[in-house]
């Protein structure tokens, strides 16, 4: 073999050696990405990790250390466990609120002599009790008066009570009831249709269905946007966007829009929301979204935010530890060990926010001890990240996750320097739950223009429950009573900040009197 030939060779293997290298990690990255969508569809959406755990993987020896001392330990699990044979004690129901109804049980005996017999003793037990709704017709019946001594004079008689739409069959009470079922309870409207008719024997067809959520909307618009403007009024604003499929006949399929959320936190409370619909997901959603917004926006690190703040210089961003430490938790499901580190910082600062949010913290303390006790822990996991940054490689997950966090630094750490700005924006999306849970059941919005409508029931219907209300008590006292109000009546009774149900406000009268 001649030594030409011998080069060609060895060049040519060298080769073979490097592609089936990169063959090898492109692999290796390939089943890496697999294992995440399979875990993301199968595995339990729980992100809390055991601090033991950490601890073990980041120091083998601290177990063996334990061991030799005679400290005795066991897993987490099972400290929380109760002993065989004890039962969990239950936490009591609250059922003040409910109305107690009696039944009198006299004995045979006593019926037939009472005279015979003297009361000494009564034994109560309460039962919860439960009955079912009762379908029926309200017939509003108006006489007509005329006057005995002049019957040519012009009849009187009560106006018709306002109503949100004219000619519209049913009561503020059915729509609330049929609103709640859809957008809170996660009933599509076909299978509304198919229970009123198999149960109660009303045909209710789902364009009606339909319409009344068209007319629900419609009467409750002016409370979105009086709830839009109070929110564009807050200093620190939440951002974030869901997808919702709608139809688009056009097309003869599905198309994709977005829900865009808005949230203004209250130091660790959950504030309102405000839902706003939008068919696709580009910058210029923000304009609608945020008109004249200036203030702190927390996002996540979706491009579209730092395209529309660098538009307005009054808008600082900051961003959510809840989504940097989301990919650290992925890798390290995945079996890649290093990620272990930055958790076990992030769980620190995580346990901060926790002992705030029990002690209720204002803004100026929240600043006060992340300012001493949270940047300390920043600078350490600054450090692990640059560290982690030259040891694994870029398209890894923990890299991934490294560059991710890197480059939203400045903005993650601005929580830190203000205790108006939350670590995350999870308040935000737990709002986005019950869209999320309701498109699994009625897959799609019915169109472009109805998801608009969507947004607003979302919206108001969540900000009913976030203050403590019954929803549907609160739609149907609402529904009732905005047809009959103008432009100089107070709308901010209705909104779910500072609605009294009715029974309330009777009973805050009655002790005024």
């Amino acid at each position: 073999m001649t030594p030409a030939r011998e080069q060609e060779l060895l060049g040519e293997i060298a080769r073979l050696r490097a592609e089936l290298e990169k063959s090898a990690l492109e692999n290796q990255l390939l089943r890496q990405k697999l294992d995440l969508i399979l875990r993301k569809l199968f595995d339990k959406k729980n992100e809390s990790l055991d601090p033991a755990q950490l601890e073990l993987l980041l120091d083998p020896e601290a177990a063996k250390k334990a061991d030799a001392a005679g400290e005795p330990h066991a897993p987490a699990a099972e400290t929380s466990t109760p002993a065989p044979g004890q039962r969990t004690p239950r936490k009591p129901r609250d059922l003040s609120r409910l109305e107690v109804r009696e039944t009198l049980l006299i004995p045979e005996p006593v019926k037939a002599c009472p005279d015979a017999w003297r009361e000494i003793d009564r034994v109560e037990t309460d039962r919860l009790d439960y009955q079912p709704a009762a379908v029926f017709i309200e017939r509003l019946v108006r006489p007509v008066f005329v006057r005995r001594a002049d019957p040519d004079a012009v009849p009187v008689k009560s106006p018709a009570p306002p109503s949100m739409r004219p000619g519209l069959s049913a009561t503020p009470r059915l729509i609330a009831h049929v609103m709640v079922a859809k957008f809170r309870d996660h009933l599509p409207f076909y299978r509304q249709s198919a229970i009123w008719q198999n149960r109660h024997g009303i045909e209710l067809p789902r364009h009606t269905l339909c319409r009344w959520a068209d007319i629900a909307a419609d009467t409750l618009e002016p409370l979105y946007k009086l709830t839009h403007r109070h929110l564009l009024e807050a200093e620190v604003l939440q951002a974030d966007e869901s997808p919702v499929r709608f139809l688009d006949p056009g097309r003869g399929k599905c198309a994709t829009g977005y829900y865009w959320g808005l949230h203004a936190p209250q130091c660790g409370a959950k504030g309102d929301i405000l839902f706003q619909w939008h068919p696709s997901r580009r910058t210029a959603c923000l304009d609608a979204l945020l008109p004249g917004y200036t203030g702190i926006l927390q996002t996540d690190g979706y491009t579209a935010y730092d395209s529309w703040s660098s538009r307005n210089p009054g808008v600082t961003l900051a961003a959510c530890w809840a989504h940097a430490r989301r990919k650290f938790h992925e890798a390290f499901k995945a079996g890649h060990t290093p990620a272990a580190t930055p958790l076990r910082h992030i769980q620190q600062l995580y346990q901060i926010e926790k002992t705030l949010r029990q002690t209720r913290a204002g803004p100026e303390e929240r600043t006060r001890v992340r300012q001493a006790e949270a940047v300390p822990i920043l600078g350490e996991l600054h450090q692990t990240l640059l560290q982690l940054q030259r040891q694994v490689l870029p398209r890894n997950p923990v890299g991934e996750a490294v560059a991710y966090t890197l480059t939203l630094w400045p903005r993650l750490n601005l929580y830190a320097t203000d205790g108006r700005i939350e670590v995350d924006n999870n308040n935000l999306e737990n709002a986005f739950r019950p869209p999320a849970v309701g498109k699994r059941n009625w897959l799609f919005v019915g169109g472009e223009s109805t998801g608009q409508r969507g947004a607003i029931l979302h919206t108001l219907l969540e900000n009913a429950v976030r203050h403590g209300h019954n929803p549907e008590a609160w739609l149907a006292d609402v529904l009732e009573r905005l047809p009959a109000m103008t432009n100089h009546d107070d709308l901010e009774i209705l909104l779910p900040s500072h609605w009294q149900s009715p029974a309330a406000t009777r009973a805050a009268l009655a002790s005024c009197a």
